[in-house]
């Protein structure tokens, strides 16, 4: 196995880790959508590995072609309807949750118009400077991709909740870094960085720092785990 595939693997392994265990510290519904990002970007990951094991010739074309799908799907296709979604339903009623809405439907278009893309025509992997670069003629279209960081970036930028805000700051600083210094791989690097910036969602979630009635504090209702057979029996059933 390459260095790069098991980099990817324990990384998946690492995050998934992370994502479970903040799925453990779900109180409300409506945050399970944005809790479950962590877990999402360590499936993510799982199947860069598998990319990078069938470009190296561990595996063969037709499960690297599979791959390569499952990969581009969700980093092309789903994440710009899932995160403005996401943050959707964190957000309390006003002026900030209609205009995320709005971004939302921005990024379902963005998932329309990239899913067709990824379903209609092949999708090219191949290795460019250490990193995976993936190409298709329809989702690589410039206005497509101001408007996919429009829905992913913008939604958390518009948050109420200091938290939501400041990992999409940080993705912002992630995403132009990487377009200026790694551009031909940007979705492969840029995906991966998302994904370790993730696990501060866990701690949020563990602190209680994201609650829906309260947003930036705590609610004085502490409501049950949403998720409690992922609990260990001798847990606590609930923090003080």
């Amino acid at each position: 196995m390459c260095f790069s595939a098991t980099a990817s693997f324990v990384a998946s392994g690492v995050i998934g880790s992370i994502g479970i265990a903040t799925l453990r510290h779900v109180r409300e519904p409506r945050t399970l959508l944005f809790a479950s990002v962590p877990l999402l970007f360590a499936v993510h990951q799982f199947f860069e590995g598998l990319v990078w094991l069938g470009l190296n010739g561990s595996i063969g074309k037709l499960a690297l072609d599979h791959a390569v799908f499952l990969f581009t799907l969700y980093a092309q296709g789903l994440l710009p309807l899932l995160m403005p979604a996401a943050v959707a339903l964190l957000e309390p009623p006003g002026r900030r949750r209609w205009a995320i809405l709005a971004l939302t439907a921005v990024g379902a278009l963005v998932c329309l118009w990239d899913s067709y893309g990824l379903i209609a025509f092949p999708t090219r992997a191949f290795i460019d400077h250490h990193a995976i670069a993936y190409r298709n003629p329809l989702t690589g279209n410039l206005w497509i991709s101001v408007l996919y960081i429009l829905a992913t970036c913008g939604a958390l930028l518009l948050s109420t909740h200091k938290v939501v805000r400041t990992y999409g700051v940080l993705n912002v600083i992630g995403l132009t870094i990487v377009q200026i210094v790694k551009e031909e791989a940007f979705a492969s690097v840029w995906c991966f960085y998302a994904a370790t910036l993730s696990g501060m969602i866990y701690w949020q979630f563990h602190r209680r720092h994201i609650d829906i009635a309260t947003p930036n504090g705590r609610s004085a209702v502490l409501r049950p785990f949403l998720l409690p057979w992922l609990r260990w029996r001798n847990a606590p059933v609930a923090a003080p």
